[in-house]
């Protein structure tokens, strides 16, 4: 098997490089067959109305026609280099960016780049089975749209452990096929990568939620000193985008269709209807909003610290020259407040070991202004029910938070506390159940199912009941 950039799109001219080109060719068919196995059950030979980038022009990154997934031109891509670029951030803050990995540097890189690659092909296998379920063929499509994407974000974070790291990076890459989201012996190295996503509400909550903490991540890692890191992770975000959108509008449309139903039959149980109430959708707001705040780690650490003095990933925006003025962080704090036998005390942050801190907190806005997006819709149904997001000292296991319990106005509680108040701020047996039996699938174009709302238009300029999936 070779490798061109007539099979695998690229910016990175693997045709002149044969190491590189050995070494994925060793790993190309692991990949495929990682596809095969635990990539979308039972449409790989179907043809999807898929986006596939093909450089990274504006002419060539979005190139839309059907294709069976295993044909997907998976490449690698970096934006455009800037010769004149320098380090933006920390101790080496004006210094000529990294064209290759400081011996120095070598062991937190490669650890910064495993963790980032490892949450790519662990989406794809939480997802594998929303297929049989999709509410229709507008979100089958975005679902294997945001499965191919995953894949090829693994090829692009795989190509940075196989041309920079040598026989570790090689020895990692492999070990990206060999770890399975959920598995008892070789798990996914995040805990929220190895949650069980059964239901499309699930789904939608992961790509608004957990796949936004994946933009921030990608955004500081887009900071980087290391260039090729840098230029990789910045061509990344323009697919992320979409994951984002389906899941902001996934959701949006569920609160849709329920707002409608209340307001056509306010004396009535919309689960007589067959849609999702309010309060269960908040439920699973609470639910995946805390365990993706656990994916930004602890709010005071060392280890962001030292990332952001040597210069290896900095704060969302770190360089745009809107988000930040100090970009040495020598000076100042954050104040915090966690519980101290149950009382919140305040605490003071240097603010070089608050970069977790600093990263979630524009998280946090970036998601606030979905849910205002998301009331607008129950303001318009002249409905006084808002959706909110619990505080982010609640429901968490990661951080100085996880050490004690909160409710979700973020007020110190006991344990017993919290578990007797879990069933009115989680998901119960119950209703996860209650939320599954209503994933029955819809296969005509323009058909929905009964518990989410039609999008306002359809992919691409093509109408809403367009063919987005051919059944082979």
């Amino acid at each position: 098997m070779s490798i061109s950039s007539a099979t695998i799109p690229n910016n990175v001219d693997l045709e002149s490089n044969r190491k590189l080109q050995k070494a994925l060719v060793a790993w190309q068919p692991a990949f495929l067959e990682w596809w095969h196995d635990m990539g979308p059950r039972g449409y790989q030979q179907d043809d999807i109305f898929l986006r596939t980038a093909v450089s990274v022009d504006t002419s060539g990154w979005a190139h839309y026609d059907y294709v069976k997934m295993p044909d997907y031109r998976w490449g690698i891509f970096l934006t455009p280099s800037d010769p004149s670029r320098t380090i933006g951030f920390g101790d080496k803050m004006g210094q000529p960016v990294w064209q290759q990995v400081p011996g120095e540097y070598r062991k937190e890189l490669r650890r910064l780049i495993v963790t980032q690659c490892d949450t790519e092909p662990a989406s794809v296998e939480q997802q594998r089975l929303l297929g049989d379920t999709a509410p229709s063929l507008y979100d089958m499509r975005n679902l294997f749209q945001v499965n191919v994407e995953e894949g090829r974000h693994l090829w692009a974070m795989v190509h940075l452990l196989h041309e920079y790291f040598g026989k570790d990076g090689r020895e990692e890459a492999e070990d990206m096929l060999h770890r399975r989201s959920g598995s008892e012996d070789s798990p996914r190295i995040l805990e929220a990568f190895n949650k069980p996503i059964e239901d499309w509400l699930s789904f939608f909550c992961f790509t608004m939620f957990t796949d936004r903490d994946g933009k921030f991540q990608l955004g500081a890692l887009a900071e980087s000193a290391f260039d090729p890191l840098s230029r990789a992770t910045k061509f990344m975000l323009t697919e992320e985008a979409h994951h984002l959108f389906v899941g902001d509008t996934g959701i949006a449309r569920v609160i849709k269709k329920t707002a409608d139903l209340m307001r056509e039959h306010p004396d009535r149980d919309v689960k007589d209807f067959g849609a999702i109430p309010l309060s269960l959708l908040q439920k699973y707001f609470n639910e995946w909003y805390s365990a993706s705040q656990d994916l930004f780690g602890s709010e005071d650490s060392s280890n962001s610290a030292n990332y952001f003095a040597a210069g290896l990933k900095g704060r969302f925006g770190e360089t745009d020259g809107r988000s930040y003025t100090d970009h040495v962080a020598l000076e100042g704090c954050r104040e915090l407040k966690w519980a101290e036998n149950g009382v919140l005390v305040n605490h003071e942050i240097p603010l070089r070991r608050a970069m977790n801190l600093e990263l979630a907190d524009t998280y946090r806005r970036d998601c606030e202004k979905a849910l205002n997006r998301w009331n607008k819709i129950l303001a318009k149904a002249e409905l006084s029910e808002r959706m909110t997001l619990p505080s982010n000292r609640f429901n968490r296991s990661v951080g100085v938070f996880g050490e004690a319990s909160y409710n979700p106005e973020g007020d110190p509680i006991s344990a017993a506390e919290f578990e007797a108040g879990r069933a009115d701020w989680l998901p119960s047996e119950a209703e996860q159940s209650y939320i599954k039996s209503l994933m029955v699938p819809c296969r005509k174009p323009g058909e929905f199912a009964g518990w989410i709302a039609p999008p306002p238009k359809g992919i691409k300029g093509n109408p809403i009941d367009f063919e987005y999936v051919r059944f082979n």
